[in-house]
């Protein structure tokens, strides 16, 4: 039996079984076992031996940085982002990745997006650090648009372009100052428009009407008030559930190698939305 799991307190009504499910069914696995392990912070040290134990697991809040500890080695995704959310044993050592930066990366390339060019990004907390660093490395041109008393999210950003000898354009605008212009990509990496509240918008409709594509990291509601705006403008739009399944791809491709459809993939993420609106 090959023993896998997901590490992280509370767990809710996680995607996460399902769509590992699926994908070691696509890849031809029968004999395993995908384990919920709901572990408060303060009982992380007394049962990680259970985590240790398997061959392999993912991590999702509040442990992405807690597991580090416990690891021999860290990918340098993991390193990037001080955050880890897949670990696979090799050997009697554990080894730690970040799989949501490919995870971004991997839906925006499936959908026909790109980072280079002008990027408006939404957000720079926790997801949207990340997606900021991605849109530096593969060389964008960065809006930034953060809440008043949030300016201080970006300066990672601008110390990592420095740290790495990226001569590249960083700008923080407030939401009600962001400059109306063309911006090749749009992202959301906040959860303004998530459910319940699917009203709202993170930026205006006269923003997005002048963008090339909307990523928006939110799986919930499948379309989001910003992507059925830009998508009635007959801009491409994608949503965060596209990003969920595809981390969960690279862990799987850590784990054993396995590869996948591009077919099965996309069934797979109109699936998982069809499961989650059940």
């Amino acid at each position: 039996m090959n023993n896998y799991g997901l590490l992280g307190f509370p767990l809710g009504h996680t995607m996460s079984p399902p769509i590992h499910k699926r994908l070691f069914e696509l890849e031809g696995v029968n004999d395993f076992d995908y384990t919920l392990f709901e572990i408060p912070e303060e009982e992380l040290d007394a049962r990680k031996n259970e985590l240790l134990s398997l061959k392999g697991f993912n991590i999702t809040i509040p442990h992405k940085g807690n597991i580090m500890r416990y690891l021999d080695e860290l990918d340098d995704s993991a390193k990037r982002y001080s955050s880890v959310n897949c670990v696979v044993e090799r050997d009697g050592r554990h080894i730690g990745y970040n799989t949501d930066c490919d995870g971004f990366l991997r839906s925006v390339s499936a959908a026909g997006g790109s980072l280079s060019g002008d990027v408006l990004l939404c957000g720079c907390g926790g997801v949207g650090r990340m997606i900021a660093i991605e849109c530096v490395r593969h060389g964008a041109k960065l809006t930034v648009s953060v809440m008043k008393g949030f300016e201080d999210t970006v300066e990672p950003v601008r110390e990592y372009a420095r740290a790495n000898g990226i001569d590249t354009v960083i700008n923080t605008v407030y939401p009600n100052t962001i400059e109306r212009k063309h911006y090749d990509t749009l992202i959301n990496a906040t959860p303004v428009g998530m459910f319940p509240k699917v009203d709202a918008c993170p930026v205006s409709a006269d923003i997005i009407k002048d963008t090339g594509f909307v990523f928006d990291v939110i799986y919930n509601p499948e379309e989001t008030l910003l992507m059925k705006t830009a998508r009635e403008n007959g801009i491409t739009a994608v949503g965060g559930m596209a990003m969920l399944v595809y981390q969960a791809v690279v862990a799987h491709e850590i784990w054993s190698g396995a590869s996948y459809r591009t077919e099965d993939i996309d069934r797979l993420i109109s699936d998982m939305h069809a499961l989650m609106r059940s």
